[in-house]
């Protein structure tokens, strides 16, 4: 996971919009507007002609790419009259999901999760959504195809959202970031799967480092999911006209994030049981190799006793004059060895 630049706000007064992100690109401005029987989307080159498509009558979907250049963010607050604070949450993209009511509209923020098959790491993206009066406005760091699902359900004239209001368009959208979650849980089972045939075949210390790597994997994924099950849960406890006809269907979300924050904590566990079943094969494979040394060493304790007796070199030493001294003892020596050997293989130590 991507480092954001966090001590860029130090000292800085509140309401100062500061991007905190690293993606630096150039900020794109798409408008969907819809109702039961027409459709409508746009690009919009200037951030001007934004603020002409407000209708009150259709629901109008204003979603906005690219977070760094801050004068057009601040426009789009001070048009559509939002608080400087929520501007500098939409800016520093390492708040925590988190709703916050303020009257006219609803703020929430919602942590988008993305695997990176090539690294194998996950990438967490700030999402911002405000809830207004038929109106509803994303905030994205960069480009991604997470909400094209929901943008092809709005082309088709007999989706039902094309019948709800916005709140519906935000469970809709909260909905497809939920889902894409589960996406990467099935990523992380995957490479837990591939640690557990790992560690049972041949653990090494590149094992070690996956299995730490894919732990810390699953705590960032946690720390970017946790508050969401709250943001889920009071949602629809909020006694606003917003909050129109989705209440149902945030709830059904809801339960999708506990199941997803359940699942992470069954994985956490395979994990912290992995890392115990690889230091079990180390200390076993250590073990092993020990266990064979001392039988090694074993079986020569006794040959060397002999060969340091015939090694004193005392004069009268009457083996030493003898014709077949040598051979003698060489054959003692094997036919040692061997016994013993056959003897560790009847007590199984070998």
């Amino acid at each position: 996971m991507k480092k954001k630049r966090r001590s860029i706000k130090t000292g800085l007064p509140p309401g100062t919009p500061v991007y905190t992100g690293i993606v630096e690109r150039e900020t794109e401005i798409s408008i969907i507007e819809y109702d039961s029987e027409n459709y409508r989307e746009m690009k919009v080159e200037n951030i001007e002609e934004s603020f002409l498509h407000k209708s009150k009558s259709t629901v109008s979907w204003i979603n906005v790419v690219g977070l760094s250049n801050t004068d057009i963010i601040e426009k789009i607050g001070k048009n559509f009259q939002i608080h400087p604070l929520v501007i500098e949450d939409i800016l520093n993209v390492h708040q925590r999901p988190k709703l916050e009511d303020y009257g006219d509209y609803i703020f929430i923020v919602l942590k988008m999760i993305t695997y990176d098959d090539k690294i194998h790491e996950i990438e967490s993206e700030q999402v911002s959504v405000i809830l207004g009066d038929n109106l509803v406005l994303t905030f994205q760091e960069k480009k991604s195809d997470v909400f094209d699902p929901v943008k092809i359900r709005i082309k088709n004239d007999k989706s039902l959202i094309r019948k709800m209001g916005a709140d519906y368009l935000v469970y809709a959208l909260i909905d497809v970031i939920v889902d894409n979650y589960f996406v990467v849980l099935e990523k992380i089972e995957e490479e837990i799967e591939d640690l557990e045939e790992k560690v049972l075949i041949e653990p090494t210390p590149e094992t070690s480092q996956r299995i730490h790597r894919v732990k810390r994997i699953l705590i960032d994924f946690r720390k970017a999911i946790w508050p969401l099950r709250e943001v889920l849960s009071n949602i629809g406890k909020i006694e606003s006209n917003l909050i129109k006809s989705a209440s149902l269907y945030f709830r059904d979300v809801y339960d999708h994030t506990i199941q997803v924050i359940d699942t992470l904590e069954t994985f956490k566990e395979m994990v912290t049981d992995l890392l115990d079943v690889y230091l079990s094969s180390i200390s076993n494979k250590t073990n092993e190799i020990m266990k064979m040394l001392t039988i090694i060493g074993t079986i020569f304790i006794p040959l060397t006793f002999i060969t340091g007796i015939y090694g004193m070199n005392f004069r009268y030493m009457p083996e030493l004059e003898w014709k077949y001294g040598y051979p003698t003892v060489l054959v003692a020596m094997f036919v040692i060895g061997i016994l013993m050997v056959l003897y560790f293989k009847k007590k199984k130590w070998l």
